[in-house]
């Protein structure tokens, strides 16, 4: 016959040189995983799919490789590749990708957008993906658009109401701009392998150096760098900024079960 077990045991003395783990308020059962979202994850497949065919018309139309030599074709690519990513992780309610490439991909996609129409429409030359402004041009017209309008405007909204904010932190933005920097030597290192005097040797009318002279170019870059910087410092406290539109009012980010018994 075995002796009855008391009611109150007493705890046990810590063991010297081991850490006392912290009370958790919220058992780990209570969070649940994520959820199976189908629109996001269909919203995001045609953001992907309209990004795809706006570089597919400026690849007929153009010489491959100097269509994907420019940044909005790029950067759009990036797009496509990510979002359909992120859409299958939504399908299958797994976890979001990390928000550094997201947040990357999103800063990309708006500095081509904000180049293009800040800078390059309304220069005496019509600037063109293609370097062949007068052949079709209403189907580059539409590729423009989508490129530089369409996927840009679609992302921002993808990330304003179907993404959980306060992902973006500053640290990251650095690491962003790695890729505009390496992108700025591979232009300024492509019209230096081009002959001189070669219609479209500089893929950017602000990276002309023909033109303006490597002082003044460099000039402009470094104009160009801080504002990107701004831009994508921006970003991130947008982030922490705007609200949460996932979250159900009135209710925690934590989705607790029912006590047991």
């Amino acid at each position: 016959m075995t002796a009855p077990i008391p009611r109150d045991i007493p705890d046990l003395p810590a063991i010297p040189g081991m850490s006392t783990l912290l009370p958790s308020h919220v058992p780990a059962t209570a969070v649940t995983s994520p959820a199976h979202r189908p629109l996001a994850a269909v919203y995001r497949l045609l953001i992907a799919a309209t990004a795809a065919l706006g570089v597919t018309i400026d690849l007929i139309i153009g010489t491959p490789v100097r269509v994907l030599s420019h940044f909005a074709i790029q950067s759009n690519i990036l797009l496509a590749v990510v979002l359909t990513l992120s859409a299958r992780r939504a399908w299958l309610a797994r976890r979001p990708l990390p928000a550094t490439l997201t947040g990357a991909t999103l800063l990309y996609v708006t500095i081509a957008a904000l180049v293009h129409h800040l800078l390059l429409t309304d220069t005496a030359t019509p600037f063109s993906l293609t370097s062949a402004p007068d052949v079709h041009t209403r189907w580059q017209a539409l590729a423009s658009h989508i490129l530089h309008t369409v996927t840009p405007a679609a992302a921002l909204l993808d990330w304003l109401l179907l993404t959980t904010p306060g992902r973006l932190h500053l640290r990251q933005t650095s690491a962003w701009l790695l890729y505009p920097v390496a992108y700025l030597v591979f232009s300024l290192g492509r019209g230096e392998l081009i002959t001189p005097g070669t219609p479209g040797r500089y893929l950017y009318p602000f990276l002309d150096v023909d033109h303006h002279g490597y002082k003044s170019t460099l000039a402009n870059a470094l104009l160009l760098g801080l504002s990107f910087y701004a831009l994508a410092v921006l970003l991130v406290i947008l982030d922490h900024v705007r609200p949460n539109p996932r979250r159900h009012p009135g209710k925690t980010g934590f989705r607790l079960r029912p006590p047991v018994g």
